[in-house]
Order: C-alpha cells, then structure tokens, then sequence
C-alpha cells in the first residue's frame, strides 16, 4: 500500500497533486533521402492517403518524390490555400472525406503543416507532417496555429493528440532558401528561455500540466545546440553540404524545439509574436523572425543578465537574425500607439504571455519592445 510521510493512504484525504506531462509525436523520421519513405510510413494507417502542399511544394518538391510515395499508397493532393484559418480546414475535411483518405499529410511550411492537423482531428485519420524547411517547431505539435483569412493570429486550435508522423528529408529542408532555416533558428531560441520562465513560474505546458524535467532539459539541449552549432550548420547549407552541424540544427529547431515548447511550456516571446501580427507591416516577416524579436524584447522584460544579453544578440547578429523593429517591416521610431497594439495583443487573456513568473502589463511589454529595439540599433 502506498504511503505519505504522515501516515497511510487515505483516498479522501486533500493534498496537491502535481501532474508533470511530456508529449512526443508518434514517430519522428530526418535523414537526407527520407520523402521517398513517405508512402511506406503513410500506408501503416492505410491505403489512402490526403497530401495538403503547398504550391511551390506541388510544382517543385513532389514530383521527384511522386512515384516512389504512391507505390505503396494512392495519394491524392490538394494545394494549399495559405492560411491555416477555419474556411481551409474545412475544405480539406471535405476532400478527405470525398477521397476515402486514411490519412492526411501536411507537406510544406508551417501553417500547411498545422492545417493537415487540424483536418486529421476533425476527418479522425492520422496526420502527417512532412515539413520542406526547417523553419518553425510546428511539425511534431498537437496544436494548430488558426489565423484570420488575412495572417492575423486568432487563437490556438489544442488537438487531442500529436501527428502519427513527423518525417523530415535533409536534403529537401537544407536546400530550401538559407531565411528559412535561420528563422527557424529564431523560432527555436526562444525555447529555453519560455521554459525557463514556465518552470519558474509553476506554469503549465501545452497539456496544461506542468512540464517534465526531461523536457526542461530538452528545451536547454535546443539553445545549447544553436549556440554551438547554428553558424556552422548555417555556412554548411549555404554551400550545399549536409554535414552532422546541419543535421543537429534541423533536429534542434524541428523536435528539440518542438517537444520543448509543447512540453516545457510558452510565454513572452510567443505572446510578443501574436502581438506583433496585429500590425500588417510585420506579415512580411517569417514567424521566427518575429519570435526572434520577443525572445530579445523578454531578455529586457525578465531582466536578464548582460552576459546573456550579449550571447544571444551575438548569435542573432552572427547567423542574420532581425536585431530590430524596422528588420520585421516596422518604421524606425514606430509609434508607441502601434507598440501599444501590438502590447495589448501580447497580454490579451489566456496568451502565454501570462506564464511569466512576475505579471505582465502591456506598458512592461512597450519599454521592453523599445529596449529591444534600441539595443539591436546600438548594434548596427
């Protein structure tokens, strides 16, 4: 029988229980070469599959993959719409729905990525994420980012459950334009530093309970791997090469990152991007880049220490990160009206903004943006 320290188990005896949840994917699968494994993996759900790509993916990236995917499945694929909002996902349900599909394979970017899941939840087949870049944590999430049709944030779509499969070609991701791996970088820094402030903080993850200290640590091994390797990793695809640096970063900023902020948790730098996209001027700017920016504006708003102040500046600056506000699409001196916008967004109810360990105002969020900002102008 268990025991508590003041006696025997009693059942109906009040005590706090803490609940500490980590969420995986169902199998994750990099490597260069590895699309042409896609119909192999899809055909354990069965024997149809729905592929939701983008359009560049449907002219560029499918085609030398076709043949060997559709040995072992019938694919059918529908070209994205570009926006993850309610009116896609509904129309991919639908033409899954029509086709028989088994499963539904997002293959492209991010918001591509988070319609296949969200239709798989609601068509009940599995999902697939099949990223072409390495540019955001999204692929291993049961989460789905749902925008308005015009790229505004509109809210967080929690799934019950995480993609069946994450596949993930090296070749394809490193040969995709350099900005997207970097912003990828961007996306993945802030990891550690939310996990951090949620662990501080007792505040939940994804799953809405705290988060395990594997994935605090997992959330740790992501920065500590774009610090030693991200600029290598970096020159390396530029060049072409796929060399171990590549492989680590594209690991770091697809599953490290992405287990680390379901299971870790999210706070100001996530919040801080959601602000951001209610000013049209940054929908120019990829997510990472904006991550990028509320992971140095959160350096002020948590009061960092210089030394990491300076590491991560550093590192943004050495890999081509935006440094500030005007790099993202905004004005130089933006408005503090337009700031206050973007502050409100950010601290609006139920954003992540409020798992920070001390609260939050929208003014604390314009004197950090405006520090940020003046920081990465001393810089230049």
């Amino acid at each position: 029988m268990p025991r508590t320290p003041s006696g025997p188990w009693n059942p109906d005896r009040q005590v706090m229980s803490v609940f500490r949840t980590t969420i995986f994917p169902g199998r994750y699968v990099q490597g260069v070469g590895a699309m042409a494994r896609l119909g192999q993996e899809l055909k354990r759900f069965g024997p149809k599959a729905l592929a939701i790509c983008s359009p560049f993916v449907c002219d560029n990236v499918l085609p030398a993959f076709r043949t060997a995917i559709e040995q072992d499945v019938e694919l059918r694929v529908e070209r994205f719409g570009g926006e993850c909002c309610d009116d896609e996902i509904e129309r991919v349900v639908q033409a899954a729905r029509e086709f028989g599909a088994s499963s539904i394979a997002g293959i492209g970017g991010g918001k591509s990525l988070d319609t296949a899941k969200a239709a798989g939840f609601a068509a009940g087949v599995p999902a697939a994420s099949v990223p072409t870049a390495a540019s955001t944590d999204a692929p291993t999430s049961a989460l789905s980012v749902v925008y308005t049709p015009d790229g505004q944030f509109q809210r967080y779509l929690f799934l019950p459950t995480n993609p069946a499969l994450v596949l993930v070609d090296t070749q394809v991701v490193a040969t995709a334009p350099i900005r997207f791996l970097v912003s990828g970088m961007g996306d993945a820094l802030a990891t550690w530093f939310e996990a951090y402030s949620c662990r501080q903080a007792f505040s939940a993850n994804m799953s809405g309970d705290l988060g395990s200290y594997a994935a605090y640590e997992l959330a740790r091994l992501c920065y500590e791997t774009l610090l030693e390797y991200g600029a290598m990793a970096k020159r390396a695809a530029e060049s072409g090469a796929i060399t171990p640096a590549v492989e680590r970063i594209v690991e770091a900023n697809t599953l490290l990152s992405g287990l680390g902020f379901e299971s870790g948790g999210l706070a100001a730098a996530h919040a801080i991007h959601n602000g951001l996209t209610v000013l049209p001027a940054t929908h120019g700017a990829m997510h990472g880049e904006k991550v990028a920016i509320g992971t140095q504006a959160g350096l002020f708003l948590t009061d960092q220490p210089r030394e990491m102040v300076d590491e991560v500046y550093d590192f943004c600056e050495e890999i081509g990160l935006p440094l500030t506000l005007e790099q993202i699409g905004l004005p130089p001196d933006a408005p503090d009206e337009d700031l206050l916008k973007v502050a409100e967004a950010a601290c609006a109810e139920g954003d992540t903004m409020h798992n920070e360990p001390r609260p939050v105002a929208p003014a604390d969020v314009v004197a950090a943006l405006k520090a940020a900002d003046a920081e990465g102008r001393a810089r230049q």
